[in-house]
């Protein structure tokens, strides 16, 4: 078995992981209020499993290189993407024109991938979730862990 750990970069951080069964096993977010707890939380969120294989972190800047200084000595394989990565495949053109409509638009595809892919069954509350839900879905789908993942869509 092999786990994706997708990742919402920020001090409010989204976090989703997915197994390769393409289930997708947890997600939350967390705000860590600055950027020197986020460095100092990096090590735990890496231990949550035993066995990460992939992660894929959205986002750049100062938060990424946080996140790459404590990423050299394991081995996971990292891929870093921007929004418009995902978004490109995930959201249809018109739901993605506006940041804060295709925010709003990854709260709503991110319960449909609850729904189809998750025991747990509770609602997203925030954007940054609901983006690390829809970056690991993307991840997965990429990694061919989905079949059919347009399907899970609409």
């Amino acid at each position: 078995m092999e786990f994706l750990l997708s990742v919402d970069l920020g001090v409010k951080t989204g976090l989703a992981m997915f197994n390769s069964e393409g289930r997708l096993l947890w997600y939350r977010s967390q705000n860590f209020g600055n950027k020197v707890r986020l460095k100092k939380a990096i090590p735990w969120i890496l231990n949550i499993e035993e066995d990460i294989h992939y992660l894929i972190i959205e986002g750049g800047g100062s938060i990424r290189k946080i996140w790459d200084s404590h990423l050299d000595k394991r081995n996971i394989e990292v891929i870093h993407i921007m929004a418009e990565d995902w978004r490109q495949e995930i959201l249809l053109e018109r739901e993605r024109r506006k940041g804060k409509q295709a925010k709003e638009k990854a709260i709503f595809y991110a319960e449909k991938v609850i729904q189809k892919l998750s025991h747990k069954k509770t609602q997203v509350l925030n954007d940054n979730t609901a983006e690390a839900i829809l970056i690991g879905f993307w991840g997965a789908a990429k990694l061919g862990w989905l079949n059919n993942p347009g399907t899970i869509l609409r």
